[in-house]
């Protein structure tokens, strides 16, 4: 038996994720059952993806997430699982929520979830609430060994995954310029696109002092000396004090 790892943009203020585990422990109650995140921000598919790729490696081998950040649900989007090249298990929405995983880590299988098959029982007329009647319910057949990757649907051409647009950061002209992919608000801090690798590049190494300058369009917004970190894995600036 594998974990099973939820996320969303529902929230805690009702009761949306605890139909979720429900439908899940109603499938296998011996089911280990751990989240994400479910404060994604409303139908923030970019924010999804990414942090999906900021936990995935954390989990074992094996383990089967579960991703719902859905602005198109009962519409023609298609459901999918997904294999990733770390071994992993996603379903999800085919809406650009497997970005960063497949650029990170690569999808090697996919699979579209036969919706006639797979899902709660005496939910063929749900429309609205695929995360409790799809998702987790798949999810949790996954987990619980009780249906195979093979047996959700048919396969799809991973190539013709729906993504994201993403910006490679790029070294020129004794520069390297990246994109802030994502806000920690808790400890004040914008986290980028850029690896410390272009730093090698460029001579910089960890503890050595930078110029970072944050731009919206054409407008620097803010601009400031900071350390290059020895541990992260990418750049991080303090935001600038509230005005």
């Amino acid at each position: 038996m594998s974990a099973l790892v939820l996320q969303s943009d529902f929230g805690l203020d009702d009761g949306a994720v605890s139909a979720m585990y429900g439908v899940a422990v109603g499938v296998d109650p011996g089911l280990r059952i751990h989240d994400v995140t479910h404060n994604i921000p409303p139908y923030d598919i970019w924010e999804g993806s990414y942090r999906l790729a900021q936990v995935l490696s954390y989990w074992p081998e094996g383990t089967v997430f579960v991703s719902v950040v859905d602005p198109g649900v009962g519409s023609d989007r298609l459901s999918v699982v997904a294999r990733t090249a770390t071994g992993h298990l996603v379903v999800t929405p085919d809406n650009g929520t497997l970005t960063h995983l497949d650029a990170i880590f690569g999808i090697t299988e996919l699979r579209e979830i036969d919706e006639t098959r797979h899902r709660r029982p005496g939910s063929e007329e749900s429309y609205t609430f695929h995360g409790r009647d799809i998702y987790a319910f798949t999810g949790a057949r996954l987990a619980a060994g009780i249906a195979a990757f093979e047996d959700v649907g048919p396969a799809l051409d991973p190539a013709a995954l729906v993504r994201l647009p993403i910006t490679e950061p790029e070294l020129a002209d004794g520069r390297v310029t990246g994109t802030i992919d994502t806000l920690d608000v808790r400890y004040g801090s914008l986290w980028t696109s850029i690896p410390r690798t272009l730093f090698a590049q460029l001579g910089v190494g960890p503890d050595d002092r930078v110029t970072v300058r944050v731009r919206h369009h054409d407008t620097v917004v803010h601009a400031a000396g900071v350390r290059v970190p020895g541990a992260a894995s990418a750049l991080r600036a303090p935001l600038p004090p509230c005005a």
